[in-house]
């Protein structure tokens, strides 16, 4: 299929357990990110999103890639109304989103000595809206997962 892909290296002082536990633990991607997750993180698994007091279940939300302390990849949640009145989206724009081929994201993860490098690749469709809101929202996410891997404290928030 023809897409938009988003996609973002960093480089961060941790080691790739650290980085991966970042990713996956309910309790630190709420830290960083506002989101937490319920899933086992095995290849095939559901993927529950919580954000903003609303929570995401879908047989379409999967793990599609688990390699711990590699590769991450799982599809993005479904844009349901609970979802769009806790982070401010209106129904316009959500019915938009949701309209859209369900996106995916991967982390891959690479040691380099006493760093990490991660890099971030979103695929999505080639006219998507999402594409332009995620561009936006990946940014300040992954420096604030970096900024909370290097000083145990996650960016202030906005």
């Amino acid at each position: 299929m023809d897409g938009t892909t988003f996609l973002y290296t960093t480089y961060i002082r941790t080691t790739p357990e650290r980085l991966w536990q970042a990713l996956t633990e309910p309790a630190l991607t709420d830290r960083y990110w506002g989101v937490s997750f319920e899933s086992d993180w095995v290849k095939g698994s559901p993927l529950v999103w919580k954000q903003g007091g609303a929570t995401m279940a879908d047989p379409e939300q999967v793990v599609l890639v688990s390699d711990p302390f590699r590769r991450l990849s799982y599809t993005w949640h479904t844009f349901t109304e609970d979802w769009a009145r806790a982070v401010g989206i209106g129904e316009e724009v959500r019915t938009r989103i949701a309209a859209e081929r369900r996106s995916a994201v991967t982390f891959d993860i690479e040691p380099e000595g006493e760093i990490v490098k991660l890099t971030v690749t979103h695929e999505f469709d080639a006219e998507s809206i999402l594409h332009g809101m995620c561009s936006q929202g990946w940014p300040p996410i992954l420096s604030s997962l970096k900024t909370l891997l290097e000083t145990g404290e996650p960016l202030p928030t906005a």
